[in-house]
C-alpha cells in the first residue's frame, strides 16, 4: 500500500532579502497574483482525497486561494526559530554572528532557543509517516518551502547539511510516494501533474 503526497510550496508574502524566520505576515498584493495565475494549473489537486495545510497564515491563504479548503496540520508548522522568530538572517546575523554560524553549520544545534534542524525535519518526517495509507491516496499539503525542505532530506534520507541546498521555489510542487519509512521522490511529466494530484 502507498500513498502520493503532493506538497505546494506557499506563495510568497516578501522578496527573499526581507524573509523573516516563522514570518507570520499574509500574502502581500504581489503573493495574491502569483496564486490568480497559477491557480489554473494547480487546480487538478483539489480532487486530492485529503488536502492540508501548515498553520502559517501564507499556507492557509494559499490553499484557499487554489480551492483546496485544506485542513490545518501543526505537523507543518515551520521550523520553531525561538528568539529569532520574525528575523531575517541579515537581522539574526548582526545580532548573534556565532550563533548563527553554529546554526548553519551543525544541524543538532537551536542556539536561537526554539528547534534544532534535526528535530524540525524529524517532526516534518513524523508527520509524513502518519498519513492514513490506502492505496492510491492522494494527499496535498500547502506548507512554507522550509517545511518541503525538510521532507525532502527525510524522504531521501540525505544528509542533514543537504537541507541548505535544497531550493523550493514559491508555489512549485513536489510529490512523494509510498509509506512510512519508505518514501520515493516523484517527478511527472507535465500531463501527468494535470491529470493526478
Amino acid at each position: 500500500m502507498s500513498l502520493r503526497v503532493t506538497f505546494v510550496a506557499a506563495a510568497r508574502s516578501s522578496v527573499p532579502p526581507a524573509e523573516r524566520f516563522e514570518d507570520d505576515r499574509p500574502l502581500d498584493q504581489a503573493g495574491w497574483s502569483e496564486v490568480e495565475r497559477v491557480a489554473p494549473e494547480l487546480l487538478p489537486l483539489a480532487a486530492a482525497d485529503l488536502r492540508y495545510c501548515s498553520p502559517a497564515p501564507r499556507s492557509r491563504a494559499t490553499g484557499e486561494g487554489l480551492g483546496y479548503a485544506p485542513l490545518v496540520q501543526l505537523g507543518l508548522r515551520d521550523c520553531d526559530m525561538g528568539r529569532w522568530r520574525g528575523l531575517t538572517l541579515g537581522e539574526a546575523m548582526a545580532r548573534e554572528p556565532e550563533a548563527v554560524d553554529a546554526w548553519l553549520t551543525d544541524p543538532r544545534t537551536a542556539p536561537h532557543g526554539g528547534e534544532s534542524l534535526v528535530d524540525f525535519i524529524s517532526r516534518v518526517g513524523g508527520w509524513l509517516d502518519t498519513r492514513p495509507v490506502e492505496d492510491g491516496c492522494r494527499v496535498v499539503a500547502v506548507a512554507e518551502p522550509s517545511v518541503i525542505r525538510a521532507a525532502l532530506v527525510y524522504v531521501l534520507k540525505a544528509p542533514l547539511r543537504s537541507y541548505w541546498n535544497i531550493d523550493v521555489r514559491p508555489l512549485s510542487t513536489t510529490a512523494v510516494t509510498g509509506r512510512a519509512g519508505r518514501w520515493n521522490l516523484r517527478f511527472d511529466g507535465a500531463s501527468a501533474q494535470h491529470s493526478r494530484a
